[in-house]
């Protein structure tokens, strides 16, 4: 097995391990309270393995689209595209899922004691999926550990001479409980949202709809009340910043996941073996390409030839804050 990169914080101990060859997936990251460690991120002790799915630990890069296109089908510029089951990630209901970045290695640009810098471009990284996508892209994710922080700077660039599609997210599995002595029925969970988008099986119809008073996100809610695959929206922000909140009442402390305000989506996983909430920020909606086409406000973005977009997500650890 590939061994892991290790960023360690000098200054407080906390630290972060990134398996490159697997999608530059940060599998584990471990806070340091002083004396206290908080393990934030659920995952095996045997991940990265070819026995788990890219997508079962850690936090999964979603790109150049996040979550599902309904049956792997598309239309982009009058062109229609079909991305192959066998050749990119599917998931068990014949939807394409995840992107082309998660399952294959990321090469490492630079890297130091706390930080790791990977890119990854689809022409050089995986040449065999080039007609699958309009264009050319890069994506380059800078991972540090700064104390309780663990801060990834995404940069996306558009290398071709063609217009770009494209969204993004992450798929960060949170522990749950977050201190061995406490609980998952005494850890709550906290999102400025405002909407559901309808699902259909797994996608969208493209209607948004009222919360359900039993996943109402924007109250906290108790994590063992939850069993959830859902994609909420009108996300909300305070001064531009979005946070999520898991918050461990008899350990005192939480788990905070920020982001800026153009993760208009966040999609809230219970993964079945328990343990774990994934909390997932999304740039859009499931299958925004195809909803786009319908003439939908999906979040779906375009990078011009030569153009750029960089964004940010910060997972912070701490006390329970007042």
């Amino acid at each position: 097995m590939t061994p892991p990169l290790v960023l360690r914080d000098p200054s407080s101990g906390s630290e972060a391990h990134l398996a490159a060859h697997l999608g530059f997936n940060c599998f584990t990251f471990d806070a340091h309270l002083g004396s206290r460690v908080v393990r934030v991120l659920d995952t095996a002790d045997d991940f990265p393995s070819p026995k788990y799915r890219p997508s079962a630990y850690g936090i999964p890069i979603l790109f150049p689209f996040p979550n599902r296109i309904e049956r792997g089908r598309y239309t982009w510029n009058g062109k229609e595209y079909e991305l192959p089951e066998g050749a990119v990630p599917y998931d068990r209901f014949g939807n394409a899922i995840h992107g082309f970045c998660l399952d294959r290695p990321w090469r490492v640009l630079r890297s130091g004691p706390s930080f790791a810098l990977g890119a990854f471009q689809l022409s050089v990284d995986a040449p065999d999926r080039m007609q699958y996508w309009p264009a050319d892209f890069l994506i380059e994710v800078r991972y540090e550990v700064l104390r309780a922080t663990l801060r990834a700077d995404i940069r996306i660039a558009n290398p071709s001479s063609q217009p770009l599609p494209w969204g993004f997210g992450t798929h960060p599995y949170f522990r749950l409980p977050l201190a061995a002595e406490s609980q998952i029925g005494r850890c709550t969970i906290e999102a400025p949202v405002s909407e559901l988008w309808e699902l259909d099986g797994f996608l969208p119809t493209g209607r948004r709809v009222a919360i359900p008073e039993e996943k109402n996100l924007a109250d906290a809610i108790y994590a063992d009340l939850l069993q959830i695959d859902d994609v909420f929206t009108g996300v909300q922000s305070i001064a531009g910043t979005v946070e999520a909140v898991i918050i461990d009442e008899d350990a005192g402390l939480q788990v905070t996941q920020r982001t800026p305000s153009e993760y208009r989506e966040l999609v809230v996983f219970t993964p079945p073996r328990g343990g774990a909430i994934c909390l997932e920020p999304y740039t859009c909606v499931t299958n925004a390409v195809n909803l786009a086409a319908r003439g939908l406000d999906a979040g779906w973005r375009v990078l011009p030839p030569g153009g750029e977009f960089r964004t940010w997500i910060e997972i912070v650890a701490s006390p329970v804050l007042a």
